[in-house]
């Protein structure tokens, strides 16, 4: 008798043609999200995903929240005592960005070297057809009952998707939740993604003089708020590059990863500079703090004049342990730029937005099974855990809304894909890898249900 994957891979082998024609369809859909952008993309990406659901034997249902793109839930019941498996992507993109660097049309897709490129094809509609060809590999035989959630704003914040656990419970209700967001550490390695960093946003203001006066009668004793604004964020780390703020949180990282020369070519950086920090990579970006300056406002370079600055501001990014409070790690970097007072100088720092971070719980039956699946659909390989630097604010959002439900982030893409940059791609070999996981892990789940 064949084995569950070998069966699960006869079947996603058979619908490969239908599903990398979905896939087409949905990258020429430029379903750009945010304020200002055209919506017809958007509904029409949308319109594009119902119906592909619907043809899955899916009983949609579109939900719409206030400036919110919409929302497309639905159901497949399974057997009765069959557990629940929620299944969770998003059909909206980032921008395409500088075209000319792109080697063919962003929203055009196009196939070369065993790879699929274009706007999306990773980041991440290849994850919504990848959910509904494990749904379609199993036929009538569907093992477990499947509810889908499927947005179209999450490059942007989500909207107020966060308020639709607690306005529709029952949309959102499982066992296990399956997050198809991410992927393979690199190409072949089966991946289990268990932890991504929170996020905090820290504004930090220099308010000195009245106005700005000439540096050449005044520079030298006038205070300038240039300066002790780059003295304060100087101060944010130590000199090996290590976040320098009492009461941020890092760990060790005890899973698998990225070597130092992939983050290098993964990052762009060049071999003859340092990777900033010290210690173990994966403490540096999955299980540690890492703090950027991801704005400044002071005079351009082409538009300064030569004068002593009365005010500049900085907007810092914090990126922060899995299983702190963000906004206890927010605090500690306003505390500690409180303190700094370059040359006496009192600075303002002031709280933007936060989003929690997560860590799966590893052990138990789920992730057995998730092992099981993933590694069977990689013909053995072992599989890793990983981190991710970044945040999916609805996915702890979720975790609180079900806190009894075992959360999976897996999917198609893998780390050279080339996300949100120009020449996007998803390879073929890993997209129908990723399919072939997740059908297995339905017959798992319902295995070792007793369904």
């Amino acid at each position: 008798m064949p084995t569950t994957t070998t069966r699960m891979r006869e079947a996603v082998d058979s619908l490969m043609p239908q599903l990398r024609e979905q896939l087409d369809e949905l990258v020429r859909i430029p379903s750009i999200s945010g304020d200002g952008r055209p919506k017809e993309p958007i509904e029409q990406a949308y319109a594009a995903v119902e119906r592909m659901a619907r043809e899955a034997g899916v009983q949609v249902e579109r939900v719409d929240l206030p400036d919110t793109n919409p929302i497309l839930c639905g159901t497949i019941p399974g057997k009765e005592g069959a557990p629940t498996v929620l299944l969770y992507s998003h059909y909206d993109v980032v921008p395409a960005g500088d075209e000319s660097a792109w080697t063919t049309p962003p929203f055009e897709p196009v196939e070369r070297d065993g790879a699929i490129y274009g706007r999306g094809a990773a980041d991440t509609k290849s994850n919504i057809v990848a959910h509904l060809g494990a749904i379609r590999a199993w036929g009538d035989e569907l093992p477990v009952t499947v509810k889908l959630l499927i947005e179209g704003e999450e490059e942007v914040g989500g909207g107020r998707i966060d308020e639709l656990p607690a306005l529709r419970p029952d949309l959102v209700a499982c066992d296990v939740m399956v997050i198809g967001d991410m992927g393979s550490i690199r190409p072949g390695v089966p991946t289990l993604t268990t932890t991504l960093r929170g996020m905090a946003n820290v504004i930090v203001d220099s308010r000195t003089i009245a106005a700005p006066v000439h540096s050449g009668q005044f520079g030298g004793a006038a205070p300038d708020a240039l300066v002790a604004l780059v003295h304060a964020l100087a101060s944010l780390h130590d000199a090996d590059g290590n976040v320098a703020v009492d009461g941020l949180l890092r760990e060790p990282w005890t899973g698998g990863g990225s070597s130092d020369e992939e983050f290098r070519q993964l990052a762009g950086v060049p071999d003859e500079l340092p990777l900033q920090g010290t210690g173990d990579l994966g403490s540096r970006v999955w299980s540690g703090p890492a703090i950027t300056i991801i704005g400044v406002d002071c005079p351009s370079v082409d538009e300064s004049v030569n004068s002593v600055q009365s005010r500049a501001r900085a907007l810092l990014n914090v990126r922060v342990h899995p299983q702190q409070d963000p906004s206890e790690a927010q605090a500690a970097v306003i505390r500690h730029l409180d303190a700094v007072r370059p040359f006496g100088i009192q600075l303002s720092a002031k709280a933007g937005p936060t989003g929690a971070g997560f860590a799966a719980r590893t052990d138990g039956p789920v992730y057995d099974a998730a092992r099981e699946a993933w590694s069977a659909a990689w013909d053995g390989a072992q599989v890793v855990t990983a981190g991710v630097g970044g945040s999916i604010p609805l996915v702890t959002v979720l975790q609180q809304a079900v806190p009894d439900a075992d959360v999976l982030l897996v999917g198609t893409t893998d780390g050279f894909a080339s996300i949100h940059g120009p020449d996007e791609r998803v390879l073929v070999d890993e997209f129908e890898r990723a399919i072939v996981a997740e059908a297995t892990l339905f017959g798992l789940l319902a295995k070792g249900s007793g369904a």
